[in-house]
């Protein structure tokens, strides 16, 4: 069984990857709604948040975890990996191949403040800030968006222009998405940016990473041919 988790509804984005890759597994989705978005709250309750629904996770049966949350990755990540005895993957945050594949040395990063905040994202930034010119955005408003299902419309646009305006203004040609509800807008996003500029969802590496570490936990094996389920939790129900 895999768990995987994020404050709402983006982690699905993730989860839909990894149902690609491992259609024959089982898999349990933790939303942890109530307290979404964890963009904003401190790292320390973030934590509080990652061990409470790991702890949820791993009674249902799961051996190997998702943090399918760029958020709860950048805070909680090195905690869950230390205190736990499972395998836990988080969302890495996709600058390297946009700085790789630059030709106008201008990246965009769209993520929430607490990203922004991380140990992996900061360090990757300063691997790489020599080489590009990295414009970062906090997405304001785009989870709440997408929690309340509006994928497309005025509103929607009015959004996305904000966040993304300024990158394309200053030249950006790659906008790394750094949040798991942003692939959800991605179509409005992909609109207004236009074809020049390429757009880096890191779900479908995650889903990779993830096959790749569960293989070295259980070998390849052979195909069963039969379909893994999906259970959904989610913590307004608890």
């Amino acid at each position: 069984m895999i768990g995987v988790y994020d404050s709402g509804q983006g982690g699905k984005s993730v989860l839909q990857e990894l149902v690609k890759l491992l259609p024959e597994e089982d898999f349990t989705y933790y939303a942890d709604t109530r307290y979404c978005p964890y963009g904003p709250r401190p790292a320390s309750e973030v934590i509080e948040r990652a061990c409470a629904v790991a702890d949820f996770l791993i009674e249902k049966g799961c051996e190997l975890i998702v943090v399918a949350c760029n958020t709860a990755t950048a805070a909680a990540i090195d905690h869950l990996r230390s205190h736990y005895d499972i395998p836990f993957i988080g969302m890495e945050p996709a600058v390297k191949p946009a700085v790789l594949q630059s030709k106008t040395g201008v990246v965009g990063v769209l993520a929430t403040k607490g990203t922004f905040k991380g140990s992996l994202y900061l360090h990757t930034l300063a691997k790489f800030k020599e080489d590009v010119k990295v414009i970062q955005q906090v997405g304001e408003g785009l989870v709440e968006t997408v929690e309340k299902g509006v994928l497309d419309g005025p509103e929607v646009e009015t959004l996305v222009h904000k966040c993304i305006d300024p990158m394309l203004e200053a030249g950006a040609d790659h906008i790394v998405l750094g949040c798991t509800h942003y692939p959800f807008l991605q179509p409005v996003i992909e609109r207004i940016a236009g074809e020049n500029v390429t757009i880096i969802n890191p779900a479908p590496a995650v889903a990779r990473q993830t096959k790749k570490i569960l293989e070295s936990i259980k070998g390849i094996e052979p195909s069963s041919g039969k379909k893994g389920s999906i259970s959904y939790y989610s913590s307004l129900e608890n």
